[in-house]
């Protein structure tokens, strides 16, 4: 006659084998292929694993994923994801980013509301000219810092007075990020004369003042930024552009952002992928 105990032990081994043969029958196996060194995963390819994608960069709902660029051949594309405990530390002294800029139309483009400089508005940062032509809004953010996506950011473009090529140009573009927040006296000053429809509208000299943005945070707390190389988040990518997110995190009114965001609709590019890039904090 056989031993109970014997008899239970053998029976938990074989419910414990049932259990766990259950729990591993649908994860991915491990195949070795034995034309190559390395291991290959195969898992079951469901629609379920699709990323649906409808950015304004993708040409098909399935084309990209988070943090995918979307050309194989060009490796300095914008926005990134700026992971603040990665970015490299800067101990030149900061360069020094001032506008003399004045503001006359502003524009509804469907997929954009942006208002333009005054010809012979310039910026000048890091002991070169820029000119400065126009700033734009996208709904949501397009650059992440750590992973977070804020309401809304704006893009300063400005473009090297003594550009090498002028059909290839150097762009210096400062990106604001915006929270929701307290009204911003800037956004009131043209907010109501965007065009409902697309279009131009010109704005009487001294509307919009450029220095009212900054009105919701101290003077203090404007110095700090991240800049890296990369691209234009809009056709044709160009990979000429000198990035400038700044830290200090703007406020606008959830009506403000939501207005804009009506207007404009999501119009945020995907994140692309940094490669070798650095991204360095000033």
């Amino acid at each position: 006659m056989s031993n109970p105990a014997h008899l239970t032990i053998v029976g938990v081994m074989v419910l414990f084998m049932l259990i766990f043969s259950c729990n591993t029958a649908n994860e991915p196996t491990i195949q070795k292929d034995s034309t190559k060194t390395d291991t290959a995963i195969s898992a079951p390819v469901t629609g379920g694993n699709e990323v649906n994608s409808e950015a304004p960069d993708a040409t098909t709902k399935t084309e990209q994923g988070y943090a995918m660029p979307r050309y194989d051949d060009k490796l300095v594309q914008s926005p990134v994801n700026i992971l603040t405990d990665s970015a490299v530390a800067d101990s030149n002294p900061e360069v020094q980013i001032r506008f003399r800029s004045f503001v006359t139309a502003v524009e509804n483009l469907g997929h954009t509301v942006q208002l333009d400089f005054k010809d012979g508005s310039t910026a000048l940062a890091g002991g070169k000219t820029y000119l400065s032509k126009q700033f734009h809004f996208h709904t949501p953010s397009e650059h992440l810092i750590d992973g977070v996506t804020f309401p809304m950011e704006m893009h300063i473009v400005n473009v090297l007075k003594d550009s090498a090529n002028p059909n290839n140009p150097h762009f210096l573009v400062v990106g604001y990020l915006f929270k929701m927040g307290r009204e911003n006296k800037f956004i009131k000053e043209f907010l109501n004369t965007i065009p409902r429809e697309e279009g131009k509208d010109d704005l009487p000299a001294g509307a919009v003042r450029f220095e009212d943005l900054f009105t919701t945070i101290p003077k203090n707390a404007l110095a700090g930024y991240f800049t890296y190389k990369g691209s234009l988040t809009t056709p044709p990518y160009s990979e000429t552009v000198t990035w400038v997110v700044k830290k200090s995190i703007l406020e606008a009114s959830p009506e403000q952002i939501q207005a804009i965001e009506k207007l404009e609709g999501d119009n945020a590019r995907h994140v692309q992928a940094l490669y070798a890039r650095k991204v360095v904090s000033h």
